[in-house]
């Protein structure tokens, strides 16, 4: 038999009753799954979803972007220990992923309570962009050290790459235009191409190639899916490359709010300069 004890004021509403049957019901220890803090945004959203709206509808509704979300809903329970325990017993798979930061919930469990879980869509700060550099930088050279398939092509390893000042910074414009005007193409706002751009910020090259990104969050998710890529993968993988530059420009009002840039360059030589990728 589990006898639950529970002080005055713990449970504090479905939401407290939330997060104390993630301890008490789905065993998850508070280091590694922290109380889920209240948001009256996701409030909202439940209260969206009981009158029919789907989650994705809601979240653009109330302006909530979630990196991921999830929503249940309980109906019949007479109080909060009754929530406490249908959560426990059903949605514990649900409500045990760590990412999960924050929740809201709408309606009474007896005629129908509406439960939003959510991890926040956040962005790196402009402070910490050379370490974000740096973390690119490891990933797309640790991509680089070993054989690898980019769709129906082989690519064997290819050396090192290290990062160039100038390719940083048509990496940054180019991330800022396309933040600026909502744009998500290879094509600037101005009609540039990536060489041009890169010749503009002064790098005198002999081949350069561009990839992009929009809407991750993480560096770590922007080479995935560069790498997920046949054309962006074979950028990465070109061992004829020598040096890069990657930057990101946020835009919350824009429909992806963060863009990413990674330039990839071969200084110019005698040799004739190559058309850009």
């Amino acid at each position: 038999m589990l006898l639950l004890l529970h002080p005055a004021g713990v449970l504090a509403g479905p939401v407290g009753a939330v997060n104390h049957a993630r301890i008490a019901y789905c065993g998850l220890g508070r280091a590694s799954h922290p109380p889920l803090a209240e948001n009256r945004k996701l409030d909202d959203i439940a209260r969206l979803l009981a009158r029919g709206e789907s989650l994705d509808e809601a979240q653009v509704r109330v302006g909530y972007r979630a990196a991921r979300s999830l929503w249940i809903r309980i109906s019949g329970a007479a109080d909060d220990a009754a929530v406490e325990r249908m959560v426990g017993l059903r949605f514990c798979g649900q409500l045990a992923d760590p990412r999960l930061q924050e929740i809201g919930a709408y309606g009474r469990g007896e005629s129908g309570l509406w439960i939003v879980a959510a991890q926040p869509f956040t962005t790196p700060s402009r402070q910490n962009a050379a370490a974000v550099s740096q973390l690119v930088l490891a990933l797309t050279n640790q991509a680089r050290a070993h054989a690898r398939m980019c769709g129906w092509r082989h690519f064997p390893p290819a050396p090192p790459l290290s990062l160039s000042p100038a390719l940083t910074l048509a990496a940054r414009a180019h991330s800022q235009d396309m933040a600026t005007h909502d744009l998500f193409s290879h094509t600037g706002s101005d009609g540039s191409s990536p060489g041009e751009r890169v010749t503009r910020a002064g790098y005198r090259w002999e081949q350069v190639g561009e990839n992009i990104a929009s809407g991750v969050s993480t560096a770590r998710q922007a080479v995935a899916g560069w790498l997920a890529s046949q054309h962006h993968c074979a950028n990465i993988m070109t061992a004829g490359f020598r040096q890069m530059g990657v930057a990101f420009a946020v835009n919350p009002s824009s429909a992806q709010v963060i863009d990413w840039t990674e330039d990839f360059g071969t200084p110019r030589t005698a040799a004739r300069s190559r058309s850009p990728r």
